[in-house]
């Protein structure tokens, strides 16, 4: 049986943010097809994102990056600081460096490009409401150059607590290589929550460091 939403009775509420109409009717028709999800609202920007959260409280933002008045990017930093229980998945075409890092930075439970499916979309929905963490393999990519790459100044005066373990850097290899929670967990011989776990502390420490660097 699915996931139920808030109280194990109502389904997961979904806000979709997307300035493509076309892109937000297909998904919201596509998602209300499972069970346990209900689209309660469409945004066309990030302020209006911003505004129907206010309103609607719901569990679960889809947001895409690049959108008129307010990105999504800013819209996610304003809603986590605001409205902290709200989760959110980045749904975006852009694997770009500063999209990806400007997402997880802002405090996106989870980064997808749109070339995944639909299916994939819903059971992340799925996931960051029971409050794991998803990193895309394009995203995961880009985090190994970024904590395995030459040193920086920053990182000598980055804390203990923002490095990467060996297992979480064996963890982001295997996630870059497209692998799912189950087949990294066998692969490690380790749980699938340890892997969930292992997820959600990497992007955690992607965000202390993003705090020790300098501002621009």
């Amino acid at each position: 049986m699915p996931p139920t939403g808030l109280g194990g009775e109502e389904p997961i509420r979904v806000v979709i943010s997307d300035d493509h109409d076309l892109f937000r009717r297909g998904l919201r028709m596509v998602l209300e097809a499972e069970e346990d999800i209900k689209v309660v609202a469409e945004a066309a920007d990030g302020q209006e994102a911003v505004a129907l959260v206010e309103e609607l409280a719901p569990d679960v933002v889809l947001m895409d990056v690049r959108m008129p008045r307010m990105g999504g990017i800013d819209a996610t930093r304003l809603i986590r600081q605001l409205f902290p229980t709200t989760r959110i998945i980045v749904l975006t075409v852009s694997d770009e460096e500063d999209d990806l890092y400007g997402a997880v930075k802002a405090g996106a439970n989870g980064y997808l490009l749109k070339e995944v499916s639909i299916e994939e979309v819903a059971d992340a929905v799925r996931a960051v409401f029971a409050g794991h963490s998803l990193i895309s393999p394009a995203l995961a990519s880009k985090l190994l150059a970024e904590f395995s790459g030459p040193p920086k100044a920053v990182d000598d005066a980055m804390p203990s607590s923002a490095r990467l373990t060996e297992r979480e850097v064996a963890v982001l290899k295997l996630v870059a290589l497209g692998h799912d929670n189950a087949t990294i967990a066998a692969e490690l011989d380790v749980s699938e929550s340890t892997v969930r776990n292992h997820v959600a502390n990497i992007l955690t420490k992607l965000q202390l460091r993003s705090q020790t660097e300098p501002a621009t």
